[in-house]
């Protein structure tokens, strides 16, 4: 990648971050801060304190997240620290600016589910441009690595007790209400992140690789590459087929997998991210 592509990319995955914190902002503003509904993590912590001391609330995200990005910087990299930092500055900003626009609805129902999807796909456009809003988490995958406990066991951890302060200050209504917006945003995080266009990887073990490749090619109009492989109980050597499609192709690829060799061996697992090599589909008529 030359420096002049380097520098584009950058300045795009800032504007990406910039935008992230925009739609986080108005989710927090627009729907769950005004109807006592809180996030897990510092952004919980944050509406918390906020409420009890009538103190800004981009304040106490930036002030509490300021010792996590310090150690992340030291045992994570300077990367995606500056990116976090970038990221919950521009969180402060708008926060403070959408602060005296009233909530859009007094529907507890329905300031939960939207405010959980609007706050997920905000956080989601972070995370996917290698930022972070939650320090949190960056102690999460530190201790992750010493620890019994993973990193999403970690970060729940927290998120039960900070989800379990809030029924204590706001009403236990309010922490169930508090729980539900945070599954939503989790689920639409992992959405945003992954996408919705899910890609499959498939993988075909058969005596007829060929011809079940040659229909893949002609038929679905996707690439495929040959792996050596050897039979683990008879010892034969193999040629697995690797191929990725999408999942609206998945029944397709089975038919031509069952035509060409009902015996066949056929796995199918989910993509996240396709880069690199990656072939435009031919146009099959």
């Amino acid at each position: 990648m030359t420096k002049k592509n380097h520098v584009k990319r950058e300045i795009l995955r800032f504007i990406f971050l910039f935008i992230g914190s925009i739609i986080a902002a108005v989710g927090l503003e627009i729907f769950l801060v005004p109807n006592n509904i809180i996030d897990g993590g510092i952004i919980g912590i944050s509406i918390i304190a906020s409420y009890l001391t009538g103190l800004p609330l981009g304040a106490f995200i930036i002030v509490l997240n300021l010792p996590f990005l310090i150690f992340g910087y030291k045992q994570i990299g300077k990367t995606f620290v500056l990116s976090s930092l970038f990221a919950i500055l521009s969180l402060s900003f708008w926060l403070s600016v959408l602060h005296p626009i009233p909530g859009l609805t007094n529907d507890v129902l329905l300031a939960t589910v939207f405010g959980g999807i609007i706050l997920g796909i905000g956080v989601g456009l972070i995370i996917r441009n290698s930022g972070s809003l939650d320090g949190t988490e960056m102690v999460a995958i530190v201790f992750s690595k010493t620890a019994a406990f993973s990193v999403g066991e970690i970060v729940m951890f927290f998120n039960l007790f900070i989800l379990s302060s809030a029924g204590l200050i706001f009403g236990w209504d309010r922490a169930m209400y508090s729980l539900l917006a945070y599954f939503i945003a989790f689920k639409v995080i992992d959405i945003t992140i992954e996408g919705l266009n899910e890609e499959k990887a498939a993988m075909i073990v058969s005596d007829n690789p060929y011809e079940i490749a040659d229909a893949i090619l002609a038929r679905l109009g996707r690439g495929v590459t040959f792996l050596d492989g050897k039979g683990g109980f008879s010892k034969d050597e193999k040629v697995v087929i690797y191929s990725v499609i999408t999942r609206l192709e998945i029944a397709k690829l089975k038919s031509i997998v069952a035509e060409k060799d009902e015996n066949a061996f056929l796995t199918i697992s989910d993509v996240f991210d396709v880069m690199g090599g990656k072939q435009k589909k031919k146009s099959i008529h």
